[in-house]
């Protein structure tokens, strides 16, 4: 916003002063640089409005202290899982708690936190993943994911036996420091049989080994599911 705000300021001038052809050219090229909308972006070369400036806003914060303490809990009994796979099990997860004694929540606080968006959930919990996990690791490179197909677990539309859902478990603890195993897990998708295999290390060969191994016994799992369903057809 900064940026654009020194824009607004360098040529809005020049778009006054200019003649209807200029004035059309740098309208587009504004547009074009800032994303703004057309009749949005005239008002503020012409001076009708100043721009929008960036930076946190105060006074927009609706959730207290009671339903950010309750929100920690829930995502801990949900084993720490992301927001936007812990929004649609809130309703469930809070009342399977408070059946079990394990949750107090007043109505207030549990109407907030049911009407919370998985982006307002993981916003509410970042201190607490970052003192609780660590810094993030970083990113991967862009251009490599979106060279790289991923499907989340809400899109995969039935798939046959065969494709599966590979992660790597560390067993550091609550540090990642030092020498410690990993597994690597296999999920099949459609039938949810799971194979694991442990790593010493976390490295290219050994993973590749692994994953060699594990393929065998996910083909011949699958050959099996498979025909077992064309003998019950």
């Amino acid at each position: 916003m900064a940026t654009r705000a020194e824009l607004v300021g360098a040529i809005s001038w020049r778009y006054v002063s200019g003649g209807r052809a200029e004035k059309a050219r740098m309208l587009d090229e504004f547009v074009a640089l800032t994303g703004f909308h057309r009749k949005h972006a005239m008002r503020l070369l012409r001076g009708d409005c100043a721009p929008a400036k960036g930076g946190p806003r105060p006074g927009r914060r609706i959730y207290g202290h009671e339903v950010r303490a309750a929100l920690v809990v829930v995502w801990e009994a949900s084993d720490r899982i992301c927001g936007k796979r812990l929004h649609p099990l809130l309703p469930a997860l809070i009342e399977a708690m408070e059946r079990h004694g394990h949750g107090d929540i007043d109505s207030e606080t549990r109407r907030q936190l049911l009407t919370m968006s998985p982006a307002t959930i993981d916003r509410v919990l970042k201190d607490i993943k970052a003192s609780a996990t660590g810094p993030r690791r970083r990113k991967g490179s862009t251009a490599i994911r979106r060279s790289v197909p991923v499907r989340t677990f809400s899109d995969w539309n039935d798939p046959a036996p065969g494709f599966v859902e590979a992660d790597l478990v560390s067993h550091s603890g609550p540090y990642a420091k030092g020498a410690f195993s990993q597994t690597l897990v296999l999920t099949d998708i459609a039938t949810g049989w799971t194979e694991c295999a442990p790593l010493l290390v976390r490295e290219q060969t050994v993973l590749i080994t692994a994953l060699a191994e594990l393929r065998k016994f996910c083909r011949s799992r699958c050959w099996a599911s498979t025909r077992t369903t064309t003998a019950s057809s």
